[in-house]
């Protein structure tokens, strides 16, 4: 429902007005504002700070919990890598997480610690220079308005209460006239009282109307003055809000994870491990780790060979008369991870990428002896190789 706006509701309007007497301390008070929403905005990332901080323990606590869970599990092969990169994925999330928080403290509240020292001067006995400086600048292009205000207050109030008198009187006048019982020379007095009154009545609203011409004349200097002194305190409301800005701006790019490498790069790494889940590959490793392709030391002839001592560099083993192999009946063809330089004249060479067959299991020095297609054999570091 609709109302219309009363005369009551308009003074109050005008009241409020940026023009009147006083109502510029909002404008002034704009600069204490600012200066505790900075303290606000630091407290309020500071805590958030907090949160990405116990968010990467958090990660890092759960990470740590399952790592052995994981590394003991009865997984294995692609399948197990799998499950261990999430626990790393989650180490590096954790990293980044920390990173957040040092960020938001270190660059982002540092920021906005340093601009508003270096914006908001304190005085000795509280306030701020900026503030004080505008309130001095609105006070002294009001002080003559508001005298002029007072004068026309003044010169208002006594109009309206002669025309409150002047219309007692013009009813009076109406009553004695209308009045067979007021003598002739009572109604002539009444009338001569509100002749008076007419006359008194248009001499104050004379002098009313001066002083408002004497006021409207004064108002559009009043009104650049003020406007000046607004357009000064507008700037550096202006470079407050673009400095803020530019430090929500920066906030949001420390928080936005979506559009991290850092973040991509490990959801990627992930979903690569886990496509390259294989399953394939994991039975054949079951195969020849736990099956039928495991090496197996079949019975074979144990020819009696004198003692030989070890290479340099390696473990020296004694013998007790005889040296058992444990032969591999046809082999197990290996590829090398990397390239190895045989150091002796009985240690295979080979290239990353090549393979041959391992024909010795590795002894408890980590050593396996192998043959390449050529019929070359010799010993090499068994972590050198991955099972074909």
């Amino acid at each position: 429902m609709s109302t219309q706006p009363s005369e009551n509701s308009s003074e109050d309007a005008n009241n409020r007005s940026f023009w009147m007497p006083g109502n510029y301390q909002r404008t002034v008070k704009r600069t204490e504002d600012a200066f505790q929403a900075c303290n606000d905005i630091v407290a309020c990332f500071q805590e958030r700070a907090r949160v990405e901080r116990q968010y990467a323990q958090q990660l890092s606590e759960w990470s740590n919990k399952w790592k052995p869970v994981v590394d003991s599990s009865p997984l294995y092969g692609s399948l197990l890598k799998a499950w261990q990169c999430f626990l790393s994925s989650t180490d590096r999330l954790a990293s980044l997480h920390a990173s957040i928080c040092r960020s938001l403290v270190s660059e982002d509240g540092d920021r906005v610690r340093t601009w508003q020292k270096d914006t908001f001067h304190k005085k000795l006995f509280g306030g701020f220079k900026e503030s004080q400086d505008t309130d001095t600048g609105f006070a002294r292009a009001q002080k003559p308005w508001a005298k002029r205000l007072k004068k026309l207050d003044k010169a208002r109030r006594a109009y309206h209460k002669v025309s409150r008198k002047e219309q007692a009187a013009k009813e009076r006048e109406a009553h004695a006239q209308g009045n067979p019982d007021v003598a002739i020379d009572k109604q002539k007095k009444i009338q001569e009282e509100r002749e008076l009154a007419q006359q008194e009545a248009d001499k104050v609203r004379a002098r009313y109307e001066k002083v408002l011409e004497e006021v409207n004349r004064y108002a559009p200097r009043y009104m650049e003055e003020m406007e000046s002194i607004f357009d000064q305190a507008q700037d550096e409301e202006r470079k407050r809000i673009v400095f803020l800005k530019q430090a929500f701006l920066s906030m949001h790019t420390h928080l936005d994870i979506t559009n991290n490498e850092s973040v991509r790069a490990v959801y990627n790494e992930l979903h690569n491990t886990l496509m390259a889940i294989d399953e394939q590959e994991d039975l054949r490793w079951w195969k020849n780790t736990y099956g039928p392709g495991m090496p197996t030391d079949w019975p074979h002839f144990q020819e009696w060979m004198p003692e030989k001592k070890t290479k340099k560099g390696k473990k020296e083993v004694e013998k007790t008369g005889t040296i058992e192999k444990s032969m591999m009946i046809g082999g197990v063809r290996v590829r090398a991870l990397y390239d190895y330089v045989g150091q002796e004249t009985d240690e295979l060479s080979f290239k990353a990428g090549e393979e041959f067959l391992k024909i010795e299991d590795e002894d408890d020095q980590g050593w396996c002896r192998g043959m390449k297609d050529r019929g070359w054999e010799g010993l090499y570091p068994a972590n050198y190789v991955e099972v074909v």
